[in-house]
């Protein structure tokens, strides 16, 4: 039944938190979470559980070159552009249960929701898993939809390696998900993203959600400080080197930057 005007549609809760379970029992963790990183045979287990949801639901899976996995549930206007909606599957080698997979599998849910109340849509709606977004086996962060968007090219995807020298595009066809698409042929209407808060602003504001009104700007700066061995009690304050002060007064100089910009802005020394 749809809702009434003006009476909010809910998704079935209770389905949503057992699929959020069912994909955590693929690759456990540490103290509850899960460790499903890229191209393992864990996330290749994960995107077959998420493929079976999705045929379960009436969605066509298209792959790309990336392995990016695109389940489209067809609009009424076959000339709309799609509405995409969701996140990633992998995970860092220590993450929880939801960064990212709540994204995924709530679109799902969008979708399930849908078929239940029988609406139909004018655009198609594609559920969405990009391949490598954690970027904790292959880096960088956010690979595939690097390539997608231009920002890198497949070679150079392809050819990153992990800590133990695998190849990303060895490694994505020996898990068996390598698609024929090219990647970034697709056109989208609008792209949304749902996502637990990586920070504590609506915790602490006791709020459930919040809308992303700007996207960070990263800047990294990488520093070899050397200094100069010298004996404590004998050398005199004038003559020594010591790389920890210098150390000490960049650390006190990132947190002077950012202070100064607040609220937009944060610094970190790492």
């Amino acid at each position: 039944m749809v809702a009434a005007p003006g009476e909010n549609m809910r998704v079935n809760g209770d389905r949503l938190w057992d699929s959020l379970m069912d994909m955590a029992k693929i690759g456990p963790g540490v103290a509850g979470g899960n460790n499903r990183q890229t191209l393992t045979d864990s996330d290749a287990q994960g995107r077959s559980l998420f493929k079976t949801w999705c045929d379960e639901a009436g969605l066509s899976m298209g792959i790309d070159r990336m392995g990016t996995m695109f389940a489209t549930r067809p609009g009424t206007d076959p000339d709309a552009l799609p509405v995409y909606v969701g996140s990633h599957l992998d995970t860092q080698p220590t993450g929880g249960k939801y960064d990212g997979v709540l994204g995924v599998l709530a679109a799902l849910e969008v979708v399930r929701t849908m078929n239940d109340l029988g609406i139909k849509t004018k655009h198609p709606i594609v559920v969405t898993n990009w391949t490598n977004e954690e970027g904790a086996r292959f880096a960088p962060a956010m690979l595939a939809s690097g390539v997608f968007a231009g920002v890198h090219s497949l070679d150079f995807a392809y050819n990153r390696r992990d800590p133990e020298g695998n190849l990303f595009g060895d490694e994505l066809k020996r898990i068996g998900w390598v698609g024929d698409e090219e990647v970034g042929a697709r056109k989208m209407h609008a792209y949304f993203e749902y996502h637990i808060e990586q920070g504590p602003i609506l915790e602490a504001e006791e709020k459930q959600i919040g809308v992303v009104t700007h996207c960070q700007g990263l800047w990294w700066l990488e520093f070899t400080l050397t200094g100069k061995e010298a004996h404590t009690g004998s050398t005199p304050m004038n003559l020594r080197v010591n790389a920890g002060l210098a150390m000490a007064r960049i650390l006190e100089m990132v947190q002077d930057v950012a202070m100064g910009e607040q609220p937009g802005a944060v610094g970190g020394v790492g």
